[in-house]
C-alpha cells in the first residue's frame, strides 16, 4: 500500500474516534402543509386551536365545536427507523377516535431520501384514513382476523413497519389523553374472577404485607406541598397526620371474613349482584374521606376510582358504613365504609386501580381549589383466577406485545433460515478451502452458484444489499444512543453484518466483497460471461492500480466529515454506490441512476470490478478492521514472486503483489490462487519438484533371461 493510501486510512480511523453528536430530531413548524391537511380532512372547520397539553394537541372546531384533533407523532412518541432516527408524522384525528389522516412530514430513511419515490410513502399512509385507533393494523399478514393489514412499501418494508408503529401508537395514547377512548387495550386478558374456593386466616399485618391492603400517609406539611403557589397555600404543622388511609377489595374470602368477620362478609356478599365488587376504605386522622358534603342520592365528591382511565364516582346507594372489624392486630379507625363498584363500570378486579383522595380547600366564599393524592391498588395474584385465552387470542396477546423488531423476524423467518444455511455452508466452505481447492472444478461451480444465490436471493430477492450508510449509522449510533432494536429492524441485513464482521476477523474484507456482495457478484459473473464470450480484458500497470485504491478511501473520508454535519446529505453522495440502482430498485430508477450502474457494469465486461477494487467506500470501510484478523489462511512458498508470478498474473482484481505477498485489503477470496497453489501441474515450484523427484530416482536395467535349451 502507498504512503498516502495509509495516511489516509490513519486520518479515517483517527475521526471515526473524534465522531460529534449529532442534533436529535425535534417536532417543529412545516409551513402550509400542516394546515393543508387539515382543511383536506376537515373543509368545514373555520378554527385550529393553539398546541395544547403534554402532547401539543391542537383542536380543530367549527362554530366552536371540538370536531378534530390534530398533532405531530414526535410529541408522543420517538420510534427510531432504520437511519437511526424517528420519523415524525401528521396525525389527525376526529372526535370518535378514528384518524381522519396520517402524513409523513419528516424522516432520514435512506432508502426513501434518493431511491423509492416519496409518493409511495405517503400512499401508504393513506390507508390510515378511517382506521379506529382501538383496531391493530398490521403492516403483511396477521394471525389476529381482528387486525388490519395493509400492504408494506416495496423495498421499504422496516421503514412502513415503523411508520405503521409510529401513527397507531401515537394515535392511540393521544385518543386516550383526550379521553376519547378508554385506556384499556382491545388485546387485554380477559376480566380476572375472584377466587371464592379458598379461604386463608391471616392477621392485619399479613394482609397489609402482602399488598391486600394498601396505605396512604399523608401528613399537614405534604398536603400543604400540594397546594404551594395556588390561592390556597397555607402553612401547617409538617408533621401532623392529615389523613392515614387503606383500601382493599374485600370480595376474596381472605381478605373480607379476615377483616370483617364471618357473619358481616356473608351478608355483606349475599347483598352483592353478579359483577359487583367491594371495596373497602378505612381511615383516621383530621381530614374525613367521606366527609359531609353528600345528602341522599348526592355523590361523594371525595374519594373516586379510576381504571383504564375511566373514573367510578360512588352515591349513597354505593356505600355502607363499617361497624366493626376483626382482623388481628387492627389498628383503631375514626371512619370505615364499604363502597359498591357496579356492574356498568367495566371494573376488573385483576388488573391496577387507583383510589384518588380529593382534598378542597376553600379560596373564597363559594370558591374552592382541588388537590388530588392518588393511593395505587392491584390485587395480589393468589386471590384470583385468571381464564385462560383461547389459541386465537393468545396469539392475538402475543403478537401485539412484541417488540417491533422481532415482529419483523417472525414475518421474514422464511428467509432468516435460508439466508441462515447460506452462510453455514459458506462458513463450511471457509473452513475446507484447503480441501475444495484441490477438487478445481467442483470449487469453480460450487462459487458460481453461490454467487448466483448472492444476486438472486440476497439482493433482487431479500434486498439484502449492505451500504456504507449502514457504517455510518453504526458510527453515529455509538457515540449517540446505542441501542440494538435499531438494527434488528432488519433481520437479513443484521445477520449479513454479524458475518460480515466475524468474517474479517477470521479471513478479511474479502468474503463478503467475494462471496456476500449482491453488485460484486453480478460483475463476477457478467464478467466471467465477457470472458467466455473471448471480449478482450485490460489491465492498468500494478503501479498506477495500486494509486488507484488510495481512491475509495478518500470517498470513505468524505462521506464520513459529511455525516459529521448532517446523515442526510451523506446519504445522498453516498450514491456514488450503485447498489440502490442495480440491486434494491432493479434499475427502476430516473435515467442518470441508471446510465451509471450501467455504464460501470459496461467497463466491468473489460476488467474486472473496476468499481470494487476503485471507488467503493464500503469496501475501503470493511478494509479499515481487516488489519486486526486472526489468521492468514490463504498459502504462500517462498517462490512466489520471485521467480513465480503465475498467480500475480492470474489474479483478476490484481490483490497480489508482484513480489508475491497478498493484499488483504484488496482480496476478494475467490481462492484462485489457492487452486493453482495446490495443483501439481500448474503451480511452477511444484512441477520442478516433481521433475526433480523424477530424476533422482535410479534408472531399471531390463533383465533378460536366457533359454539353455535354446
Amino acid at each position: 500500500m502507498t504512503r498516502s493510501a495509509r495516511l489516509t486510512r490513519h486520518w479515517l480511523t483517527l475521526l471515526v474516534v473524534l465522531l460529534i453528536t449529532s442534533f436529535t430530531a425535534q417536532a417543529r413548524p412545516y409551513g402550509d402543509i400542516e394546515q393543508q391537511r387539515i382543511e383536506r380532512a376537515f373543509p368545514a372547520q373555520d378554527a385550529v386551536s393553539a398546541p395544547d397539553g403534554p402532547f401539543k394537541v391542537r383542536t380543530i372546531s367549527t362554530a366552536g365545536k371540538p370536531i378534530g384533533y390534530v398533532f405531530q407523532s414526535l410529541d408522543v412518541v420517538a420510534i427510531p427507523a432504520y437511519s437511526g432516527k424517528p420519523i415524525n408524522t401528521l396525525v389527525i384525528l376526529d372526535a370518535a377516535g378514528v384518524i381522519r389522516d396520517a402524513y409523513v412530514l419528516e424522516h432520514h430513511e435512506p432508502i426513501l431520501l434518493i431511491g423509492i419515490p416519496e409518493i409511495k410513502l405517503h400512499e401508504f399512509t393513506a390507508h390510515y384514513s378511517g382506521v379506529d385507533v382501538r383496531q391493530r393494523v398490521v403492516v403483511g399478514r396477521s394471525s389476529d382476523p381482528k387486525a388490519v393489514t395493509v400492504d408494506a412499501i416495496a423495498g421499504a418494508t422496516v421503514t412502513a413497519m415503523v411508520v405503521n408503529e409510529v401513527v397507531m401508537r401515537a394515535a392511540h395514547d393521544v385518543a386516550v389523553w383526550l379521553k376519547l377512548i378508554d385506556g384499556k387495550a382491545a388485546t387485554a386478558q380477559k376480566v380476572a374472577l375472584i377466587r371464592t374456593d379458598r379461604f386463608d386466616p391471616a392477621t392485619w399485618a399479613q394482609l397489609t404485607g402482602n399488598g391486600a391492603i394498601r396505605r396512604l400517609h399523608l401528613t399537614r406539611g405534604q398536603v400543604d406541598a400540594a397546594f404551594k403557589d395556588t390561592a390556597a397555600e397555607g402553612a401547617e404543622a409538617a408533621d401532623e397526620t392529615f389523613i392515614d388511609l387503606y383500601v382493599a377489595d374485600i370480595n376474596p374470602p381472605s381478605i373480607g371474613r379476615n377483616l370483617l368477620g364471618e357473619e358481616h362478609y356473608r351478608n355483606l356478599m349475599q347483598g352483592l349482584k353478579p359483577g359487583e365488587q367491594a371495596i373497602a376504605v378505612l381511615g383516621r386522622g383530621l381530614f374525613s374521606f367521606k366527609g359531609s358534603g353528600y345528602v341522599r342520592g348526592g355523590i361523594f365528591d371525595r374519594v373516586q376510582l379510576r381504571q383504564f382511565g375511566n373514573v367510578i364516582s360512588f352515591r349513597d346507594l354505593d356505600h355502607q358504613r363499617i361497624d366493626d372489624v376483626y382482623a388481628e392486630g387492627i389498628p383503631a379507625f375514626d371512619e370505615m365504609s364499604v363502597f359498591i363498584v357496579r356492574p356498568q363500570a367495566g371494573f376488573d378486579p385483576g388488573s391496577p386501580w387507583t383510589l384518588e383522595l380529593l382534598v378542597r380547600r376553600q379560596t373564597g366564599p363559594v370558591s374552592g381549589t382541588f388537590s388530588s393524592f392518588e393511593l395505587p391498588y392491584q390485587m395480589p395474584e393468589q386471590y384470583l383466577e385468571r381464564p385462560l385465552p383461547t389459541a386465537a387470542e393468545q396469539a392475538a396477546l402475543d403478537e401485539a406485545s412484541r417488540p417491533l423488531w422481532l415482529s419483523i423476524w417472525y414475518q421474514k423467518q422464511v428467509q432468516v433460515m435460508v439466508l441462515g444455511v447460506a452462510l453455514l455452508l459458506l462458513t463450511a466452505i471457509l473452513f475446507l478451502q484447503d480441501s475444495l481447492a484441490r477438487r478445481p472444478r467442483l470449487l469453480h461451480w460450487l462459487r458460481r452458484g453461490y454467487l448466483v444465490f448472492t444476486v438472486g436471493f440476497i439482493g433482487w430477492y431479500a434486498l439484502g444489499q449492505l451500504s456504507v450508510v449502514n457504517v455510518l449509522t453504526f458510527v453515529h449510533a455509538l457515540v449517540q444512543d446505542f441501542r440494538w432494536e435499531l438494527f434488528l429492524t432488519d433481520p437479513l441485513i443484521f445477520m449479513l453484518w454479524v458475518f460480515t464482521a466475524a468474517s474479517i476477523l477470521l479471513w478479511g474484507r474479502g468474503v463478503f466483497c467475494g462471496w456476500l456482495c449482491p453488485f460484486g457478484a453480478l460483475q463476477e459473473l457478467l464478467n466471467e460471461a465477457a470472458r467466455r464470450l473471448k471480449i478482450r480484458q485490460f489491465e492498468l500497470p500494478f503501479a498506477v492500480h495500486e494509486r488507484l485504491w488510495a481512491i475509495k478511501y478518500l470517498i470513505l473520508l468524505v462521506l464520513f466529515g459529511l455525516s459529521l454535519e448532517s446523515m442526510a446529505t451523506a446519504e445522498r453522495f453516498a450514491e456514488v454506490e450503485p447498489f440502490k440502482t442495480a440491486i434494491t430498485l432493479k434499475f427502476d430508477r430516473q435515467w442518470w441512476f441508471v446510465l451509471y450502474a450501467v455504464a460501470l457494469l459496461v467497463i466491468n465486461l473489460f476488467t474486472r470490478k473496476v468499481y470494487c477494487r476503485y471507488l467503493c467506500p464500503l469496501g475501503a470501510a470493511l478494509a479499515i478492521p481487516s488489519k486486526f484478523r486472526l489468521f492468514d489462511w490463504l498459502k504462500r512458498r517462498q517462490e512466489c514472486g520471485n521467480p513465480c508470478q503465475l498467480c500475480a498474473k492470474e489474479c483478476e482484481i490484481q490483490a497480489i503483489h508482484p513480489d508475491g505477498h497478498i493484499n488483504a485489503n484488496e482480496c476478494h477470496y475467490c481462492l484462485d490462487c489457492q487452486m493453482t497453489w495446490h495443483n501439481e501441474n500448474k503451480c511452477p515450484p511444484l512441477i520442478n519438484k516433481r521433475k526433480k523427484r523424477n530424476k533422482a530416482a535410479p534408472e531399471q536395467i531390463p533383465v533378460v533371461q536366457i533359454n539353455p535349451n535354446a
